[in-house]
């Protein structure tokens, strides 16, 4: 029953959040300081997660390909489409979704024990559309670009590291990119960067506002936040996966 009446209040949180705004311009500025605030705040991780994740990726690829009889390219054609397909889009937002979830969940939180989501009601302002919708929107406009970022940066990785290490030279590592690539995984990453962006914001700002209690329940509900983000993340994989591939 505890899922059920969360699920539903989650639903609901979702339905009242799309209504007209008071005041545009206030909720301009919301937006851009929260696409600052996931895009900037985050971009650093994002670098250093997919240069070291391509960079293992080949190193390992390289370890298990022993025989002779598979072509050097073969191992970036593989860095490439591990990294495309499920390292840049799930492992990045899984991490996101610790970063910006708890971000997410302790704000809102911290605003609700404080009563200042009580002192905006009592204004006549609708705070799931001030408070979470620019936070949703934001996310599902930055999150898809740094997982693009995080594609491009996992590759060069994987050549950095293919070619410093001697495992293969740089020009067999760009011919192999280009061999037998498919233009549609690029888009089936970006579905779910889309996807993962919506429940890495969605989630942990439904805990956070309606969270109960003092500084501990905070911090319940950042962690709740981020353990059900996560899940959530694996299960929408698997069906992605499932269904557009």
């Amino acid at each position: 029953m505890t899922f059920l009446d969360e699920a539903g209040r989650y639903l609901l949180m979702l339905r009242t959040m799309f209504s007209k705004p008071e005041n545009g311009k206030m909720y301009w500025k919301e937006f851009m300081h929260q696409c600052s605030e996931i895009g900037i705040g985050s971009l650093g991780i994002v670098v250093i997660i997919s240069v070291f994740i391509g960079a293992v990726s080949a190193v390992q690829t390289a370890y298990q390909m022993t025989t002779p009889l598979i072509p050097r390219e073969t191992i970036s054609m593989i860095v490439r489409d591990t990294v495309i397909l499920e390292f840049a889009p799930t492992l990045v937002c899984i991490v996101l979704a610790g970063v910006v979830g708890s971000k997410i969940a302790g704000e809102l939180g911290n605003m609700r024990v404080s009563e200042q989501i009580d002192a905006l009601e009592i204004m006549g302002i609708n705070t799931k559309t001030y408070l979470v919708l620019p936070k949703i929107l934001a996310a599902v406009i930055v999150i898809p670009m740094l997982v693009v970022i995080s594609m491009i940066l996992g590759i060069w990785g994987g050549r950095l590291a293919s070619t410093m290490s001697g495992i293969i030279s740089a020009e067999t590592f760009d011919k192999g990119l280009l061999m037998a690539f498919i233009p549609y995984n690029v888009f089936f990453a970006i579905v779910k960067g889309y996807t993962f962006a919506f429940i890495i914001s969605s989630i942990p700002a439904f805990y956070g506002y309606y969270v109960k209690g003092g500084a501990l329940e905070i911090g319940r509900a950042s962690t709740k936040a981020v353990v059900v983000s996560c899940i959530a993340i694996l299960f929408a994989d698997y069906i992605l996966s499932a269904l557009l591939l």
